[in-house]
């Protein structure tokens, strides 16, 4: 199968934890839906266009950043003493939270489309860019370095092949299962990864009848390992693309 390859640069980036509310965590790459959300909106796609991705890379360091919080509640009328903003009769509460930000960030992408048409669309996107390109917050602004139609193939390897020096990889729980992939030379999976259950595409659903109806996203998601030391054991069978990159696809 054919896949684009995307390498990328962010100066800084927040890619948000759904459960996090006063504090906005972030997670260490960005996860699955993220990613396809960024290909869709950049290829101009209006509906949902089935895609595997492999996500890998670092980051230098981790801070906190203070940013504007607004709050309301619908129906909420205006209050001098409770809102900050007043929008027709209505009061939007206005004041400071704060986010984790991941800084000097590394990515590599595979993106592999079900519909192997889509792929030079995919690529032309990332290189002529029809907007500014970001990937996490909308300010989150992205370098493009590369983007390149690369061959993935399941190879059988003959020696270990290892990650690049100092990347994660978001790596499906399958290939650590049955010792694929290992997250140390040690091959002590369970003191060097975090498990994630990571979104990746939705349905919505809708709940209750008549004006009681409610719309409600349901996500498939993807239980992965997060990981650095990453070893493609010998005698194992795994995606590998044409230059020798591994792909974690899911």
């Amino acid at each position: 199968m054919k896949g684009v390859r995307v390498k990328i640069y962010q100066e800084v980036a927040n890619y948000k934890k759904p459960t996090s509310s006063q504090l906005k965590e972030t997670y260490p790459l960005p996860p699955y839906s993220t990613v396809i959300g960024m290909v869709h909106s950049l290829c101009g796609f209006t509906e949902y266009q089935d895609m595997d991705v492999s996500i890998q890379g670092k980051y230098h360091s981790k801070h906190n950043d203070l940013y504007t919080r607004y709050e309301f509640q619908p129906g909420m009328k205006y209050e001098a003493g409770r809102h900050q903003l007043k929008v027709g009769d209505y009061g939007i509460g206005r004041g400071v939270a704060t986010a984790e930000i991941l800084s000097d960030i590394e990515l590599l992408i595979h993106i592999v489309p079900k519909d192997q048409n889509l792929i030079e669309t995919i690529k032309s996107s990332f290189e002529y860019p029809r907007e500014y390109p970001s990937l996490g917050r909308r300010e989150d602004i992205l370098t493009i370095q590369e983007a390149k139609v690369v061959d993935i193939i399941e190879k059988d390897i003959d020696e270990d092949i290892f990650l690049e020096k100092n990347y994660s990889a978001y790596i499906p729980t399958g290939d650590i299962i049955d010792k694929t992939i290992v997250l140390s030379s040690s091959y002590q999976i369970s003191s060097t990864g975090t498990r994630y259950k990571l979104p990746k595409k939705y349905k919505v659903e809708n709940y209750g009848s008549g004006k009681n109806t409610k719309s409600f996203r349901k996500w498939d998601k993807v239980e992965v390992i997060f990981g650095s030391n990453i070893i493609a054991t010998e005698d194992s069978k795994i995606l590998i693309d044409e230059d020798g990159k591994i792909a974690f696809i899911a």
